[in-house]
């Protein structure tokens, strides 16, 4: 089976978590770092291909402010010709300060276009004070989200979900869904109409960090979400974090595990044929229900060796 090794391993040490960049060498090291990460997610997963329009969704948090400015880098020198558009759904949260958005990416001449929908209205009337919001809010974001998409041409939607997201998400499967899944760089939507893309999925969680403080991205907090503390996402990174603090190179091992999967050492039939391997003959075997009946099968009968003898008569029988 063919297996990806993920550009993880080549990671220089580096500062501490959220540690500032020292000067503009680290800075134009990092970037470029960034930039190579991000080139070789697309080209590995066929993110982007020649006259693709890719609407880049942007929240305002560090993460999508760095995928819109490296895809604009790469946008310059890539060997392909496609447009970007950022798009921001504005949720109408109570003090929201809608014009960050507009003012900067005015300021860096992207083109961009915001999305007014009252959905916090939405979630804050559906959703019991102290309950989790994400799962609604994230279907209404995705919904205006698509919608505009399929509205307006885009071929494909960029995500600002980066390599701690994937694993982080795999294990949020793994110990609330009991599933092995996660969050692909690349997906179909579920109608078919649209085509994911997360370009950062290769790109460490504290270098967007430092790199969103060196660039002074306007960074918008979310107060809709990110305030909960009982989320499972939340206690799933914070044993992550612990992990990485404990185990340093941990996240990167997992993140290049997503990338190597062995179905035949696994327990998952669908991904792999185990009634095959081998198995003695063309008979079909017998399901579950078979085995807990708790009827026998039949014995099969005794062959017998059968040679001529001649009778009283000269006729030839067949004894055993």
């Amino acid at each position: 089976m063919h297996t990806m090794d993920l550009p993880l391993a080549d990671v220089p040490a580096r500062t501490p978590r959220s540690a500032p960049v020292a000067n503009k060498y680290q800075a134009d090291k990092l970037a470029k770092r960034l930039r190579h990460q991000v080139g070789r997610a697309i080209a590995d997963f066929g993110m982007i291909e020649d006259g693709d329009k890719v609407m880049v969704c942007l929240s305002g948090g560090k993460d999508s402010y760095t995928l819109l400015d490296v895809l604009l880098q790469l946008q310059k020198k890539a060997p392909v010709n496609f447009s970007i558009t950022a798009v921001n759904l504005d949720q109408k949260q109570p003090g929201f300060p809608e014009h960050v958005l507009p003012e900067y990416l005015s300021s860096i001449g992207v083109d961009y276009h915001i999305i007014e929908q009252d959905t916090y209205s939405v979630v804050s009337r559906v959703i019991p004070e102290g309950k989790t919001m994400c799962s609604l809010c994230s279907r209404l974001r995705r919904g205006a989200l698509y919608t505009y998409a399929e509205t307006h041409g885009f071929t494909k939607i960029a995500l600002g979900h980066h390599r701690d997201d994937l694993v982080n998400t795999f294990f949020l499967n793994l110990f609330f869904h009991a599933k092995l899944s996660g969050m692909p760089p690349k997906l179909l939507s579920d109608d078919g109409k649209h085509v994911v893309i997360r370009p950062l999925a290769y790109v460490r969680e504290d270098d967007i960090e430092a790199y969103a403080e060196t660039k002074g991205f306007p960074i918008i907090p979310c107060n809709l979400c990110g305030s909960q503390e009982n989320l499972q996402r939340k206690q799933v990174k914070k044993m992550l974090v612990q992990w990485e603090k404990d185990a340093p190179g941990r996240i990167e091992t997992m993140a290049r595990a997503l990338g190597d999967i062995r179905p035949s050492q696994l327990s998952d039939p669908k991904l792999f044929d185990f009634l095959a391997l081998g198995k003695r003959g063309d008979d079909a075997l017998p399901n579950a229900h078979a085995w807990l009946a708790g009827t026998a099968a039949e014995a099969e009968p005794v062959a017998m060796a059968l040679h001529p003898v001649r009778n009283h008569d000269g006729l030839d029988i067949l004894k055993s």
